[in-house]
C-alpha cells in the first residue's frame, strides 16, 4: 500500500531498541533489519517517511546503538533534506518537528542534552511514564493514573499521540497543496483514510515485556485512531434511515457468538452471549429485536450447529430471511486471564459493516463485561436513529453514546432555534450532565447562556471548554477556537476560525450562518449575501427545509441594507412557505414594506407581529419596543419615538428602556441633548452599563465634545463583555479627530 504522498515510501517509522522487546510481527526473516546490513541499502528506503517516531527509552540515547546512528539521526539527514524539512507549519501557526518522540522513562540529563542537540530544538513528546516513588517505568493499560505522581492515563496518551500525529499530516498536506497552487499544477494526493499508516515491524522476540503494549499501540492503535480523528464524522455517518422496518423501528437479529478461544469451556457462552443481548435490545423501543428462539430455530433448519461455519455472509443471509435489516455477529478471545468480545454490526442487505466493537475484561467477570458490549451496541443503534430525526445544521459533528444526552441535546437546539435561551440553557446543561465529553452542547451552551443576559456565565463556560482544547481533534478544536475568539476575540478573528472549518468541509449549514452572523456584525453586506446565497444554495442541492428562520432573515437583512429590495421581498416569500407565522420573518416584513413605503401592508404586519409576540408571552414592554424598532429600521422617527416611549412609560425606571430610548435620540440626532439626559438617568441606576456608556459617548461624539467622548468610549470598551465592532469604529473615529490638527 502506498504511503499518503507518492514520493514516500512509510507514512510513519517507528524507531525503538529491541533488546528489551517481547514482539513478534514478521515472520519474514529475510526482510528484517539488522545491524549487519548496509542502512543504505536496506534501511534508507524505509526511512522516506513522513513522520519518525522514537520510542525513547534509558537505553535509545546511545550514539553507539543501530537504532541511533542508522534510524534516529539518519532520519533527520534525510528529512531535512527532502522537499518538506524537518520542522512542519501547523494548521494553527505552530512550528512541529517531524521527528515525534514518545519518551517511555524519565530521562538523565546527559541523554536529553543529547536528544536536543540532534534535534536542535527543546525536546517535547508524549510521555507514557508511569511514576510512583522509586518506580519509573512505561505506562501501561492496566495502570490507574490516580497513583501516578504524573497524572496521565494511558488511553489520553494514545489519543494525544493520535493528534500530534494528524496536526502534521496535516499541516504536510497544506504545504503540498499550497505548492501545488504556486506552480501552478495539480496532483491528485491519496485519500488518507484508505492509506495504511505503515511502521517498522519486523522484529524478532526477546525475553523481556517492558514496552509490550505501547508498541503494540504504537503500531496498531495509532493508526486506528489517526483514522478516525481525521474523519470525526465517520462513526454514525453509515445511513440507518433505510434500514428501518415500516414502523420507524431499526429490526436487528442477533448471531450466536463464536467461540475462538480453543477452550470448549467458553462453549457455553455462545449462546449466552446472544441471548444477553437480545434482552438488553429488546427493552429499547426504537429496536425490534428477533428473538433467540427465531434465530435458532432458522440456524438449526439450516444444520448450523457448529457455530464457527457462520460466515458474515451467512449471518446476512438468515438475517434477510427473518426480515432484519442488521445482523450482529461476534466472536470470543482470551489471552491468559484476559476475555475480549468482539461484535460487527452489519447490513444484512449489503453484507457492509456499520459498526465494530471491542470489550476486554477478567476471566471471571463475564456478565459485566456481556452487559457492558449490550449498552454500547443499544445506544449506537438508538443514538443513531436519533441523529437521522435531528438538525441538520450540527449532526455532522454531534457525537455521544447516550440517548439520553443526545435527547436532551436535541431539546436544547429546538429551543435554541426557537430563542428560548433559558430552556436552551436547561437542556444544554442536562446534556452536559449526562455526558461531560459531549461537545457540542458544550460550544452552545455559553451561547445560550449569553442571549439569555448571562454573560459571566457565558465566559465561564467558555473557558471551560477551551481548557480541554489539547485533548480534541483538530476540527474539534476549531470549532472551539471559533467559540474563544467569539467570547474573548475580535470578529475577524471569529471569521478567521470559520474559514478554517470549511477547508476541512465546506457543506455544513452551521458554519454558513455563523458566517454571515459575523459579516452582519461588521456590515460587510455584500459579503454576508455571497455567504447567505451559498447557504441556500446547499439547502436546495439537497432538498431539504432550513432549520431556522435566521437563514432567511440575516440575509434578508443584507438585502434590506444593499437597498435590494426586490431581492429581499422574494427572499421572504419563500421563507413564508416554510415559518408562515415566526415573529421574526414577520417583523422583518413589516420594516420592508415601511421601506417600499406600503404603510396598510406594513401595519397589518405590525399586528400580526405584537399577536405572535404575546403568544410566546412576551411582556407588553419588549413588544412595544419591538414595534418601535421596525419602524426606526424604516426611518419612520416619529412612529419610532412613539413607541420608545411607550415602552419607557410602563418601566420608566428600567435603564435599558431608557437607554432604548436614549439611543434611538442620539443615533438618529432627533434629539440628542434629551438623549444625553435619559443616558445619564440610565447611568445613575448602573454605573457600569457599557452599553449605556457606549450610548454617553455617541452622544457626546455627535456635540463635539469628543474628549469627553473618548472617556465614556474607552470605558465602555473596557467593560464591554465581547469585542463590539460599532464601539470601535466610533473609539477610533473619535481618537482621529482629536489627533488630527484643529
Amino acid at each position: 500500500m502506498p504511503a499518503l504522498f507518492p514520493d514516500f515510501e512509510y507514512d510513519i517509522f517507528i524507531s525503538y531498541r529491541k533488546e528489551d522487546i517481547n514482539l513478534y510481527f514478521d515472520e519474514n526473516t529475510y526482510d528484517g533489519l539488522l545491524e549487519t546490513h548496509e542502512v543504505h541499502d536496506s534501511l534508507k528506503g524505509k526511512l522516506k517517511c513522513l513522520i519518525f517516531i522514537p520510542v525513547i527509552s534509558r537505553t535509545y540515547c546511545d550514539a553507539r546503538s543501530f537504532a541511533w546512528e542508522h534510524e534516529f539521526r539518519s532520519f533527520i539527514e534525510l528529512a531535512s533534506a527532502d522537499r518538506f524539512g524537518l520542522r512542519v507549519n501547523l494548521p494553527n501557526g505552530n512550528v512541529a518537528s517531524r521527528v515525534l518522540p514518545v519518551r517511555i522513562h524519565d530521562l538523565e540529563t546527559g541523554d536529553v542534552r543529547l536528544l536536543e542537540k540532534q534535534l536542535g530544538s527543546v525536546l517535547r513528546g508524549i510521555e507514557f511514564i508511569y511514576k510512583e516513588p522509586g518506580v519509573n517505568k512505561p505506562l501501561t493499560p492496566e495502570d490507574d493514573e490516580n497513583r501516578n505522581l504524573n497524572r496521565t492515563k494511558y488511553a489520553i496518551q494514545i489519543n494525544r499521540l493520535a493528534n500530534a500525529i494528524h496536526e502534521i499530516i496535516y499541516g504536510l498536506r497544506t504545504e503540498s497543496l499550497s505548492a501545488e497552487n504556486e506552480t501552478g499544477q495539480h496532483r491528485e494526493i491519496p485519500d488518507y483514510a484508505g492509506n495504511d499508516v505503515s511502521a517498522r515491524h519486523n522484529r524478532k522476540p526477546a525475553k523481556q515485556k517492558t514496552r509490550k503494549y505501547l508498541l503494540w499501540s504504537l503500531i496498531v492503535l495509532v493508526p486506528a485512531a489517526v483514522f478516525f480523528i481525521y474523519y470525526p464524522q465517520m462513526e454514525r455517518k453509515y445511513t440507518l434511515k433505510r434500514l428501518r422496518s415500516e414502523d420507524g423501528r431499526i429490526s436487528v437479529a442477533v448471531m450466536p457468538f463464536q467461540n475462538l478461544t480453543n477452550d470448549t469451556i467458553w462453549n457455553i457462552w455462545e449462546d449466552g452471549i446472544q441471548d444477553n443481548l437480545i434482552s438488553s435490545l429488546s427493552n429499547s423501543e426504537v429496536l425490534k429485536v428477533r428473538r433467540t428462539l427465531s434465530v435458532s430455530g432458522i440456524l438449526r433448519g439450516r444444520g448450523l450447529t457448529n457455530y464457527a461455519s457462520i460466515t458474515p455472509s451467512i449471518a446476512s443471509n438468515l438475517s434477510r430471511r427473518l426480515d432484519a435489516n442488521v445482523v450482529i455477529c461476534g466472536s470470543i478471545k482470551q489471552d491468559d486471564a484476559v476475555i475480549r468480545l468482539n461484535a460487527q454490526l452489519m447490513d444484512s442487505r449489503k453484507e457492509e459493516v456499520i459498526r465494530s466493537f471491542q470489550i476486554d475484561g477478567k476471566e471471571g467477570n463475564i456478565l459485566p463485561i456481556i452487559d457492558s458490549l449490550s449498552h454500547m451496541v443499544r445506544d449506537f443503534l438508538i443514538v443513531s436513529k436519533m441523529e437521522k430525526e435531528s438538525s441538520v445544521e450540527f449532526k455532522k459533528y454531534a457525537s455521544t453514546y447516550s440517548p439520553l444526552a443526545y435527547s436532551y441535546f436535541m431539546q436544547g437546539q429546538k429551543a435554541f432555534l426557537n430563542s428560548d435561551w433559558p430552556a436552551a440553557v436547561k437542556m444544554y446543561s442536562a446534556s452536559l450532565n449526562t455526558d461531560s465529553s459531549f461537545l457540542y452542547p458544550a460550544i452552545m451552551l455559553p451561547f445560550a447562556l449569553r442571549n439569555n443576559g448571562m454573560d459571566a456565565s457565558a465566559k465561564k463556560a467558555c473557558l471551560e471548554i477551551y481548557g480541554k482544547r489539547d485533548q480534541m481533534t483538530i476540527q474539534q478544536r476549531l470549532w472551539i477556537n471559533y467559540t474563544y475568539a467569539v467570547f474573548f476575540e475580535t470578529t475577524f478573528e471569529a471569521i478567521k476560525c470559520i474559514r478554517q472549518l470549511l477547508t476541512i468541509d465546506d457543506q455544513v449549514p452551521i458554519l454558513y450562518n455563523g458566517l454571515v452572523i459575523n459579516y452582519l456584525k461588521l456590515n460587510d453586506w455584500d459579503q454576508a449575501i455571497s455567504t447567505g446565497e451559498k447557504l441556500l444554495e446547499i439547502y436546495n442541492k439537497w432538498d431539504i427545509k432550513t432549520e431556522s428562520v435566521w437563514t432567511y432573515t440575516n440575509l434578508g437583512i443584507a438585502y434590506h441594507e444593499s437597498g435590494k429590495y426586490k431581492e429581499e421581498r422574494a427572499l421572504y416569500r419563500k421563507a413564508e412557505e416554510q415559518f408562515p407565522d415566526d415573529w421574526l420573518l414577520t417583523q422583518r416584513q413589516a420594516i420592508l414594506s415601511l421601506s417600499e413605503g406600503d404603510t396598510v401592508h406594513a401595519n397589518q404586519l405590525t399586528v400580526k407581529y405584537a399577536k405572535l409576540c404575546e403568544e410566546r408571552s412576551q411582556p407588553e414592554s419588549a413588544i412595544l419596543t419591538g414595534i418601535a424598532s421596525i419602524y426606526y429600521a424604516a426611518h419612520s422617527f416619529d412612529k419610532a419615538d412613539k413607541y420608545y416611549r411607550k415602552a419607557l412609560s410602563l418601566k420608566p425606571e428600567n435603564p435599558v428602556l431608557l437607554n432604548n430610548l436614549a439611543y434611538f435620540l442620539i443615533d438618529s440626532e432627533r434629539n440628542i441633548n434629551e438623549g444625553l439626559h435619559l443616558v445619564d438617568k440610565a447611568l445613575d441606576l448602573s454605573p457600569d452599563n457599557y452599553l449605556l456608556l457606549y450610548s454617553k459617548g455617541l452622544g457626546l461624539h455627535k456635540l463635539g465634545r469628543n474628549r469627553e467622548a473618548l472617556s465614556f468610549l474607552q470605558r465602555s470598551d473596557s467593560l464591554k463583555p465581547y469585542y463590539n465592532h460599532e464601539l470601535q469604529i466610533k473609539l477610533d473615529e473619535v481618537k482621529k479627530s482629536l489627533d488630527s490638527p484643529e
